[in-house]
């Protein structure tokens, strides 16, 4: 991320005081933090201190490479793809008891730190925002860097509502360590006072926050679009059938907010736009910086021929989820999808999503056909082949390494919003409220019209069933493998199909010198209960309130 460098900063200020120790050998400053003083002390500490808060530490094994996991998730080695239909991570990682529904309190997988790191996150927040007034600063400093405490209080929030449903609202309370807890510190609030609560946050953000950043602020930083976009996404998911204590209306005027501010639009190709942060698409991201140690997404999810460790690898459903490039589905009769040929004249988005037998990569073709291809268990490292007969392709930038990448850390973005999103929520918004107007089809054809993709506009005259279907399909395929399509088909309840599909993968096998392809059960027992719609609280946080916090229902 760019704006590690104040990680390094803070503790290396905190060294300096590592000699100013008094005679009891015992009693020395800390070296690891600055004092709650000094902070507020000096402004440029406290925005240090702010700008920390977008970070995080590793609370568990596989969160991260190098110093932190980031603000939220993403590039950690098991994304939040590989616990949805689209994608499985191959090597397991505590992914798989998700897939298979056997998440428990006890047992939380790679889900067991969400509750923990928000809470964790919006304490300090807390603490920043209670003291504030304290620091010597200008005006304009401290609106400023208020609205990014109140942002980050949001999206910690979003984070929390969106995995747990009802959660605590802690307000502005700043905890000590001799506080009492009280019944309020361990009651979970209802639905709509916590989509409240979180809205209200972005509002208190939107209206100090900048425009943009101008060159001597950070560029990972939070400003008022970044705050729109998440106030868009909160309030769709709290019209959608899961949540329904919102309106669509609503959902739609907030993205059609977004729009309205003619700051961002769709970036011409669709795989470049995941490798640079310098487009107009990214609305929010996390960004990193040369020689700061992170995932090598290259050499996590690469094919074994190529010395990768498969890492997130795609169903055969995410793939059957791409249209042909006539925009009919496979399922259509008229389509022209050949099953002998089943890659050809697909959605360019799958070109650029997924790695597939015969596909060209790195100056070579993938070859996951048995017997001998070299991406296949005929091939080298053959415990990293692929389960389901398909690697991952976005995000991977092949100007990096495979092979020994540890100190050539790449610098693509990780996107928590961007402008097709937007596009995409304010046509499903609109379309649920009003049916599908002519701004509907507006919003889905940019989507579709991005001058790398070109799949064709939607047939006219759809109904609003209809297009319901076509943009949740249109979602699934433009924001595949971004952390969205877990929570999609939650909130829209149809989690209890989707997720109680076979993960199918595929064997391709050369036989009389042409290749089968035959559909297979890539990772057995996929199972999904009414319960799994939200995570458990884990246990230990359950016994750390004497019981009295309540568990998440059905668990």
């Amino acid at each position: 991320m760019k704006t590690k460098h104040f990680i390094y900063s803070l503790i290396a200020f905190a060294g300096v005081t590592f000699t100013s120790c008094k005679k009891d050998y015992l009693d020395i400053v800390p070296t690891d933090r600055v004092s709650d003083a000094a902070i507020l002390a000096d402004s440029s500490l406290f925005n240090d201190f702010v700008l920390n808060r977008y970070l995080s530490i590793k609370l568990q094994d596989k969160e991260g490479e190098g110093t932190n996991p980031g603000f939220g998730r993403g590039f950690e080695y098991a994304m939040w793809a590989s616990v949805s239909d689209e994608a499985i991570y191959n090597n397991d990682d505590n992914t798989w008891l998700i897939q298979r529904g056997l998440l428990a309190p006890e047992n939380t997988g790679i889900a067991g730190t969400l509750w923990g790191r928000s809470y964790r996150s919006i304490r300090e927040v807390n603490w920043g925002l209670a003291n504030i007034m304290q620091v010597q600063m200008g005006e304009g400093l401290r609106t400023r860097l208020r609205g990014e405490l109140h942002f980050i209080r949001a999206f910690r929030y979003h984070d929390l509502i969106r995995n747990y449903g009802k959660v605590i609202l802690v307000g502005d309370k700043v905890y000590e360590l001799n506080d009492k807890p009280t019944e309020a510190d361990y009651t979970r609030s209802s639905l709509k006072e916590c989509m409240d609560y979180a809205v209200a946050e972005l509002d208190s953000a939107i209206a100090q926050l900048p425009a943009a950043n101008d060159g001597s602020w950070e560029s990972g930083r939070a400003i008022k679009g970044a705050a729109m976009a998440l106030k868009a996404r909160l309030l769709l998911y709290a019209a959608s059938p899961l949540y329904n204590v919102g309106s669509w209306a609503d959902a739609a005027a907030a993205a059609k907010a977004v729009m309205d501010l003619n700051q961002y639009s769709i970036a011409p190709d669709y795989a470049k736009l995941f490798l640079d942060v310098n487009n107009n698409e990214i609305i929010f991201a996390r960004q990193y910086a040369i020689g700061a140690r992170h995932v090598c997404l290259e050499i996590a999810n690469g094919a074994n021929g190529y010395n990768g460790w498969a890492g997130n690898t795609p169903l055969q459903n995410m793939v059957d989820a791409y249209e042909m490039n006539n925009g009919k589905p496979i399922t259509d009769a008229t389509s022209g999808y050949d099953a002998a040929n089943p890659y050809v004249n697909r959605d360019a988005r799958f070109y650029a999503s997924i790695l597939y037998n015969g596909a060209t990569y790195r100056n070579s073709t993938v070859q996951t056909y048995t017997p001998g291809g070299k991406d296949s268990k005929d091939g080298p490292s053959n415990w990293n082949t692929s389960k389901t007969g398909y690697y991952l392709r976005k995000f991977m930038d092949d100007r990096n390494p495979i092979d020994n990448p540890w100190d050539v850390a790449g610098l693509q973005p990780w996107i928590y919003m961007r402008y097709a999103e937007i596009l995409l929520s304010y046509a499903e918004a609109q379309n649920e409220a009003v049916g599908p107007d002519a701004t509907v089809y507006d919003a889905v054809n940019q989507v579709r019209q991005r001058q790398s993709v070109k799949q064709p506009v939607l047939t006219a005259g759809l109904t609003k069933e209809q297009m319901r279907t076509v943009i949740r399909r249109e979602r699934q395929v433009e924001l595949a493998f971004e952390e969205h399509r877990y929570y999609d088909v939650r909130r829209w309840n149809i989690a209890m199909q989707t997720e109680n599909v076979p993960a199918y993968g595929i064997d391709v096998t050369v036989s009389n010198g042409q290749l089968v392809y035959t559909r297979k059960e890539a990772l057995s027992g996929r199972l999904f209960a009414e319960k799994n719609n939200w995570l458990p609280i884990p246990r230990s946080e359950i016994l750390a309130t004497n019981n009295k916090l309540e568990q998440t229902t059905g668990y």
